[in-house]
């Protein structure tokens, strides 16, 4: 059974920083490019970055770029997303995900597996 758990949100002021994890259980997530999404109640969920296994690159919007970055450990099969300089409008539900392809994209239909979410809150 395919598992994809998010963990790392929370609570942060303006300018703070917090770094989420995704958990991977029943997959490598070596074997899979991995995105990193976010949502608003009332809005589409959008990608905000991703990292290939296919060419092993990583890729951002423009609004989260110089301030996130994008990670893998394979010895834990875990992936990182690493916040910093964190703003009120980067308040969403993140969500990891798993694109069989490799190949990754910021469009949701590639990605075949997807974790529950984690909230992550900007406020002073």
């Amino acid at each position: 059974q395919v598992q994809l758990v998010e963990s790392g949100g929370g609570l942060v002021q303006p300018g703070g920083s917090l770094r989420l994890s995704c958990a991977a259980s029943g997959l490598t997530l070596d074997d899979y490019a991995i995105g990193w999404f976010r949502q608003v109640p009332g809005k589409e969920r959008e990608g905000v970055s991703y990292i290939s296994s296919t060419y092993g690159g990583t890729h951002y919007i423009d609004s989260v770029k110089g301030r996130f970055t994008i990670s893998r450990d394979n010895a834990k099969n875990t992936v990182y997303l690493q916040m910093n300089s964190l703003k009120p409008e980067d308040t969403a539900v993140y969500y990891c995900a798993a694109d069989p392809s490799g190949i990754g994209t910021t469009i949701a239909t590639p990605y075949e597996y997807w974790g529950q979410g984690t909230q992550v809150t900007v406020s002073a």
